[in-house]
């Protein structure tokens, strides 16, 4: 029998659900996503509520798609008695590893109504790859 570690008994099950806790709260935190895909391109659509343009940035290289962020946003309501202010901010990244026929060079993103749409154009036969930040163009 292999150990998993120095200790035996209760300590290592006790450990085993907490292991991996900080990747599955990423995992919660992270942006929902849609990934579609037709005869000439890949999509990928991102939920990214309250995110200005200027505060994305969508880089493609070594065949991974990269979207980092930051969310930055406040409300403030006020009245005769009462009082009420909330504040979001948070930084966030999601990557994508992409089909090998990805044009990369080609990418293009547009954000419209907070959806993030990437469109991820394939490339004809025996063309090359290249790398480059996308910009993002507001819809």
């Amino acid at each position: 029998m292999v150990e998993k570690s120095h200790m035996s008994g209760f300590w290592p099950s006790l450990y085993e659900p907490l292991r991996n806790m900080s990747a599955r709260m990423a995992d919660w935190f992270a942006p929902a996503s849609d990934a579609s895909v037709d005869d000439n391109a890949y999509k990928i659509t991102m939920e990214l509520p309250g995110v200005a343009e200027k505060d994305i940035e969508l880089s493609v290289a070594d065949g991974i798609a990269t979207v980092k962020g930051e969310k930055k946003a406040s409300r403030e309501e006020k009245g005769e008695t009462w009082y009420f202010t909330e504040r979001e901010y948070g930084s966030f990244s999601r990557s994508f590893r992409l089909p090998p026929d990805v044009a990369e060079d080609k990418v293009k993103a547009d954000l419209k109504d907070g959806v993030l749409t990437i469109t991820l154009p394939k490339k004809a036969p025996g063309e090359t790859k290249t790398s480059a930040r996308i910009p993002i163009n507001k819809g």
